[in-house]
């Protein structure tokens, strides 16, 4: 059973370096590495060449985007297991072996693992906790089976399952992000068995921009427009856009008053209450024009 990592990468030369190593040094060895560096100059290049490592392939996509990045990585390659680590992740020597094993014991189509978060610089308080309730994955302490899936980084896909076609990652995603939850969406609608893999631990890397206040509400609120733009996009799912709208009303009038209470007694339970009003203040305004640019032309 051929299997493949796909690692995109835009301009993070150190965290794909990292990311990159800790593939090389996985006691599963994935049959091919392949590097889809997204930026227009082919920044990773270079750093790519000076590894001399079997089945390890440089692909260069210079349109910007992160959906052009991921089908560009899966038309390189025609192995039967895809597992995704993004080039600000490092994954643990067991990582390969971990996602697989569960995908073999519980007969999943696609697998997740957990996530921890590491800043790149000293925060606290209810900054710090913010953070890590954003990029941490901590998700169960066992192996089962899941109703839903997670975001792209650290999961691996059985790709025998499905019928994805040359463009499986909506390109009308590419700056805004989400492209992983359309796809995902997608897959559970073609009946996958997700599954969640407790020891495929990788740590996520937190650069100080990401760590700051304006960026992190930025991703609570594009998160919170998720659940309505999906409606949005269903021919006549007018409904189903009426409906996240209201409870993001209703969850902003009980969110908002116990972020700010919490703030002062309860730091860590006041993460929580920001990121949910934040994701609120999404689901009522989720129109396109408002939605974040984080990727691609716009970064």
């Amino acid at each position: 059973m051929s299997l493949a990592v796909i690692i995109p990468t835009y301009h993070r030369p150190l965290g794909l370096k990292a990311a990159l190593e800790s593939v090389i040094m996985q006691t599963r060895q994935p049959d091919e590495i392949i590097i889809v560096d997204n930026s227009a100059e082919a920044t990773a290049r270079e750093l790519v060449a000076s590894y001399d490592h079997p089945g390890l392939t440089y692909v260069h996509e210079p349109r910007p985007g992160v959906a052009h990045a991921r089908n560009a990585a899966l038309a390189a390659t025609d192995a039967r297991y895809i597992a995704f680590l993004d080039d600000d992740e490092i994954a643990s020597p067991n990582w390969l072996s971990a996602l697989m094993k569960t995908a073999d014991e519980l007969r999943a189509d696609i697998v997740f693992g957990p996530l921890s978060a590491r800043a790149d610089t000293g925060i606290s308080g209810i900054r710090q906790h913010v953070l890590d309730r954003l990029y941490s994955r901590p998700g169960p302490a066992d192996d089962m089976l899941l109703e839903k899936p997670y975001g792209c980084g650290n999961s691996l896909i059985d790709r025998a399952r499905f019928d994805l076609g040359s463009t499986p990652f909506d390109t009308d995603l590419n700056e805004t992000g989400g492209e992983d939850d359309a796809f995902f969406d997608d897959r559970m609608h073609d009946g996958a068995r997700f599954a969640w893999s407790a020891k495929a631990h990788a740590v996520e890397c937190v650069d100080p921009d990401r760590a700051r206040w304006r960026y992190m509400l930025a991703r609570s609120f594009a998160f919170g427009q998720g659940p309505s733009q999906t409606c949005a996009r269903a021919p006549g799912n007018w409904g189903g856009v009426a409906f996240w709208m209201t409870v993001g009303l209703a969850q902003l009038a009980v969110f908002a008053p116990l972020a700010l209470i919490t703030s002062v007694f309860a730091p860590q339970k006041s993460a929580a209450f920001i990121d949910k009003s934040a994701q609120a203040v999404g689901k009522v305004f989720w129109f396109d024009g408002l939605a974040p640019r984080f990727y691609g032309q716009a970064s």
